[in-house]
């Protein structure tokens, strides 16, 4: 699919390396979209993010795997289109775009089933994509390993750098939960926009994820030991950082605190993400791609279906689940609640007495859900498959 070897072999080892890096790729794609399901049924749930019990805190925190990997690998895939088209700085920016117009519209009333825009917007994970992309599409006129190390070091550094710098520039004010500090300090001054996913550090994110992209390239023995060292290192310098409480997240932790020692070690902070976050989420994604260039069987076909078509997933789960939550009232309860038509899944007030699912439900309706998106999911990714209409490689 996206034929480019950086050392000259022989035609069948090119077909076999090429297959099996797009199938990687696709495959971890497919695994975070099923992971991130179960966030969002949880929102619609009304159980809580991260606690109080291990079972909800482990339940959300398998879920923190999903954005790093689908922003790192938006870049890979940045690179392997350019390497095949000649349009990719007006490719991301268009596509960008579109991204953020849907994010504020299409999937913003997915979220709500209301259409209440005056009173709520949400900057999300598609929002963050979008200005990623459009800022991309001017960063991909370097060359990649370039971009690369601008976004190692946009990871590495903010962490350290972006309080000084936020401080020393007090003319931005606003722009700054739009750059950085993002949902904590309530929407942006004058809007009703609520940013979830800041531009910085995720826009480091797709920048080294594209960068990587020059490695998946590679001849596979030298490819898949490149991945474990970075992937393993990651992980390596993420235990040494945490378990010292040396750098790279706000949030220390603590054995002696109210939380499970190993819950408050993996407890790290994802909004803005830090460098301990992306450390311990890309830092294992990446170690897995020589083992998954190995895999098959019908579970790992079911996860490329959906691994094919992230974005038609994406926007089609949400109000799936959200259905699916009205239905689960009604059976429950006897009636739809109107809670869930607030303004999830952060502007929402907490769940009325009585609503609240058990884990159980949540993960029987999580189930179900993918089921469900399956068989879309395969007419959409062979619809592809067969057409190449210019429209198809925006959705």
């Amino acid at each position: 699919m996206f034929a480019f070897m950086s050392a000259p072999v022989s035609l069948p080892a090119a077909a076999a390396a090429v297959h099996s890096r797009v199938a990687s790729i696709d495959l971890i794609r497919g695994a975070v979209m099923v992971l991130m399901a179960i966030d969002h049924v949880r929102v619609y749930s009304g159980l809580p993010a991260g606690g109080p019990t291990a079972g909800i805190f482990l339940t959300r925190w398998i879920t923190h795997f999903v954005a790093p990997a689908f922003i790192f690998l938006a870049g890979t895939s940045g690179l392997f289109y350019g390497r095949k088209h000649s349009d990719l700085s007006r490719f991301l920016r268009i596509r960008g775009i579109w991204l953020i117009v849907l994010e504020l519209t299409v999937i913003r009333v997915a979220w709500t089933f209301n259409v209440d825009f005056a009173n709520y917007l949400l900057g999300g994970v598609i929002w963050v994509i979008g200005w990623c992309m459009f800022i991309m599409s001017w960063l991909v006129r370097m060359r990649p390993r370039t971009v690369g190390i601008v976004g190692v070091s946009i990871i590495a550094l903010h962490n350290l750098v972006m309080g000084p710098i936020i401080q020393a520039t007090p003319a931005l004010g606003e722009a700054w939960k739009i750059l950085y500090i993002g949902f904590s300090n309530g929407p942006v001054n004058g809007t009703p926009l609520i940013i979830l996913y800041s531009i910085i550090p995720w826009i480091g994110v797709m920048a080294a994820g594209y960068g990587f992209g020059t490695i998946l390239t590679l001849e596979p023995a030298r490819r898949n030991r490149l991945c474990l060292q970075i992937g393993l290192g990651a992980t390596a310098l993420f235990l040494l950082l945490r378990g010292f409480n040396v750098y790279g997240d706000p949030r220390p932790w603590s054995a002696g605190g109210q939380m499970p020692a190993l819950l408050s070690f993996l407890n790290t902070t994802k909004y803005p993400a830090s460098l301990s976050f992306l450390l311990m989420t890309l830092g294992p994604t990446i170690a897995l791609i020589p083992l998954l260039d190995r895999a098959r069987g019908p579970v790992t076909q079911w996860l490329t279906v959906f691994g094919r078509v992230p974005f038609f997933y994406y926007v089609l789960h949400i109000a799936l689940i959200h259905a699916l939550a009205l239905v689960v009232s009604k059976v429950r309860l006897g009636s739809v609640s109107p809670w869930l038509f607030t303004n999830h899944p952060m502007g929402n007030p907490p769940p009325p007495d009585g609503y609240t699912w058990s884990l159980g439900l949540l993960y029987l309706v999580w189930a179900l859900a993918l089921v469900m998106l399956y068989f879309p999911s395969r007419w959409y990714a062979d619809l592809k498959a067969r057409r190449n209409d210019w429209w198809l490689k925006y959705v």
